[in-house]
């Protein structure tokens, strides 16, 4: 027994496939094993949990795209080659893992049993990791985020409700051993015990609502699509993550995939459909690779294919590859993508729901929302609202970006508030700057300012707001941030982004970023502003797509909580927080200035004259705003106004 125990251990942790089939079919409950198998199946499992017995340590390193660009391999790398000299290999397993979160700390590394949790690692700690940690038990200072040993003691972690993340960092996402172990497709297989409409119903009770954007309830489309009549109707996952600054949907598919594979299997088989594809961007590599083998995992070993787990139920899943058109986004635009036309949107009715991809009843779901689908049917209705509010039920996944100290990917209630995320758990902003707002719902949303922190945020309270969950994209901005630049460049990503399919939203944003593009180079006019809100509701309003009718939001925010500061551009041509360039000005400071002439060295345009040992003088007219000067003065006495 535990010659071929230690083969199979061997075989399962240092490749992808699993060693034998019964090992599956005993975790999921699908066949009687005779006594020997049955413990062989459970030792092995054991193989996949953080304190396994099976060796004398695990290191779990965080390879989402954020770690593994800041040098995870590198640190893998090492971490193999070290335990090697130090005869070590055997007794200890290495799992490259999902994004553990917390970015702005990567790469990380974390030691089991002992769950100590290190940041910012590099290849030269890898030795003391090895020698203090791994092999003493010893806890290396320097490594620890604020003196904090554990992760989950982290204030970052601390006040998260990490579900649909929960294995995302800890297990190895491209193997399929590791997902079963933590209950990976139990929740299809209760499913299917069950008929369609039954599961169909859970989901309406759940109260979940669909994490894309718009907030719809997922049980409730599923309906829609369950009741078209068809022999053929389709499942699509919405990967195709547009808004600045986000990466939800990316570390969910790298850290993840089973768990949104099997809940395209349990929509699929809710509201009759046998095919599902998964709309992916091209520019997310390592998603698209652990989905790929995680679909070939499921198709060798029965759970997708014909007669899925002998239930009977057919369902195959393919991916998408996406040009990165943000325009994708919008259901109608994807499916025409898919089909291999432009991604342009449609007119609905008729809705996907009744005429979909290749004319099909379709249903489409994003990301994160599959990922709470078998959640939900695995532990059921009364667990999934034990967090949110009544009509924003469960968890929320935002990526947490900007003038913020701790940025990263964080799992929280429906309903909290924005202070507890940016003060608590994100731990304030950087330099102990002022907060001034937060952007969420990317170039859909809109600003949320100081008046708001205490406001619950859920899908209502937010559109009351004049802002929008989104897809979770949080983008927290400070003092030094200028509200008009930033409403002009989410216009002219919007812009730019624009299918031009339909002229409100394509003349529309055009004409608005001109008009933002006056303003915060100091040419604007007062009627700027009364015409900016004539063109945003014209084009809420005629638009084709949601794309188009949410393009508006962050120019009619920012009109609405930062007026002061689009007449400060107006009719003072000044930026109060100092940052859009061509209304600076530099000036010297007479009683800081040394006189070492460093300004006037730099200056790309001759502006800055003066002698030796005295004040030097800026010539307003030559100067081009550059910043060159207050880059290089060492006496900090370049003023920016």
């Amino acid at each position: 027994m535990s010659k071929i125990f230690e083969e199979l251990t061997r075989e399962a942790v240092n490749t992808p496939k699993i060693p034998c089939r019964e090992f599956i079919n005993a975790k999921l409950g699908l066949t009687e094993l005779n006594e020997e198998k049955s413990k062989l199946a459970e030792e092995l499992s054991t193989v996949y949990r953080r304190e396994s017995g099976v060796f004398d340590c695990q290191i779990a390193l965080c390879k989402g795209t954020g770690c593994h660009s800041s040098g995870e391999v590198a640190l893998c790398q090492k971490i193999d080659e070290v335990l090697k000299e130090k005869g070590l290999r055997d007794k200890v397993n290495i799992v490259e893992t999902g994004c553990r979160g917390f970015c702005e700390m990567g790469p990380l590394v974390e030691i089991f049993p002992q769950h100590i949790f290190y940041c910012k690692v590099k290849p030269e700690n890898i030795e003391d990791i090895i020698t203090k940690t791994v092999m003493n038990g010893q806890v290396i200072e320097e490594l620890l985020f604020d003196g904090i040993p554990i992760a989950e003691q982290i204030p970052f972690y601390k006040k998260q409700v990490r579900r649909v993340l929960k294995e995302s960092g800890h297990i190895n996402p491209e193997n399929i051993n590791d997902s079963i172990v933590h209950e990976a497709y139990q929740g299809f297989l209760k499913a299917t015990k069950m008929t369609p409409e039954d599961v169909i119903a859970v989901m309406k009770d759940s109260g979940l609502r669909g994490r894309g954007g718009g907030g719809f309830s997922t049980g409730l489309k599923w309906e829609f699509t369950r009741a078209t009549p068809s022999a053929k109707k389709y499942i699509i996952c919405n990967a195709d993550e547009g808004d600045p600054g986000a990466f939800m949907d990316r570390s969910l598919l790298e850290g993840d995939p089973h768990k949104i594979i099997e809940g395209m299997m349990i929509a699929g088989y809710a509201i009759g459909a046998d095919e599902g594809y998964i709309y992916v961007r091209a520019e997310y590599p390592l998603a698209i690779h652990r989905l790929e083998i995680a679909i070939a995992q499921c198709k060798e070993f029965g759970i997708l294919g014909e007669n899925v787990l002998g239930t009977g139920f057919n369902f195959n899943v393919k991916i998408k590859q996406g040009a990165g058109a943000f325009v994708c986004g919008e259901e109608t635009a994807l499916i025409s993508s898919i089909e291999g036309k432009r991604g342009m949107p449609t007119v609905k009715p008729p809705f996907p729901s009744t005429s979909g991809l290749f004319g099909k009843p379709t249903s489409i779901n994003n990301v994160e929302t599959f990922a709470n689908v078998p959640l939900i049917l695995n532990k059921g209705v009364a667990w999934f609202r034990q967090v949110g509010t009544p009509k924003s039920a469960g968890t929320k996944v935002f990526a947490m970006t900007g003038k913020i100290r701790n940025t990263g990917l964080v799992e929280v209630p429906m309903g909290i508030t924005l202070r507890e995320i940016v003060f608590e758990i994100g731990g304030g902003l950087k330099d102990g700057a002022k907060f001034k707002a937060a952007q969420i719902g990317g170039p859909s949303g809109g600003c949320l300012t100081e008046e708001h922190l205490d406001m619950p945020l859920d899908y209502d309270s937010l559109q009351a707001a004049g802002a929008m969950v989104g897809s979770g994209g949080l983008v927290i901005l400070d003092e030094k941030t200028c509200m008009v630049e930033t409403a002009r460049y989410f216009m002219s990503f919007t812009q730019n982004e624009s299918c031009g399919k339909c002229i409100p939203c394509r003349e529309g944003t055009g004409r608005m970023l001109e008009i933002m593009e006056r303003i915060v180079i100091g040419k604007g006019k007062m009627e700027d502003i009364s015409l900016l809100e004539e063109l945003a509701h014209t084009i809420k309003d005629a638009s084709l797509c949601g794309l188009g009718k949410t393009a508006p939001n962050p120019v009619l925010s920012t009109l609405k909580y930062f007026h002061e500061e689009d007449l400060a551009h107006i009719n003072d041509q000044r930026c109060p927080a100092g940052e859009c360039a061509s209304l600076r000005i530099f000036e010297i400071v007479p009683e800081l200035c040394k006189g070492c002439s460093k300004c006037a060295r730099v200056c790309p345009n001759n502006a800055i004259t003066g002698e030796i040992k005295k004040p030097y003088v800026i010539d307003q007219e030559k100067c081009i705003k550059c910043g060159a000067c207050e880059s290089a003065c060492p006496f900090n006495a370049i003023k920016v106004g």
